[in-house]
């Protein structure tokens, strides 16, 4: 690996675990619901993408493996939360 694409993909680590930082913070913080199920979407993604990053750096498939197990949990907890602040229940 060249030197360019191992710096690029240290800094993308960096800039990930930054924008899941401020997703915590959010997460804490939020004034309202929606604002926490925004943070927690945010932050799946977040680790979804450090994952792939993680796993281009050690040039190995398992973590891209993990990052989809991770992509399906956070979108079904997603929209499970959405459809528990709609209506208040989430099986009919």
């Amino acid at each position: 690996m060249s030197d360019f694409l191992s710096v690029s993909l240290l800094v993308a680590q960096l800039m990930l675990a930054l924008a899941m930082a401020f997703a915590v913070i959010r997460l804490l913080r939020g004034p309202r619901a929606q604002d926490r199920v925004l943070a927690l979407d945010t932050l799946y993604v977040d680790a979804m993408l450090l994952m792939i990053v993680h796993g281009m750096r050690q040039a190995t498939t398992l973590y891209i493996e993990i990052a989809l197990v991770i992509a399906m949990l956070g979108f079904v907890s997603t929209a499970a939360l959405a459809r528990f602040l709609l209506r208040g229940e989430v099986i009919e």
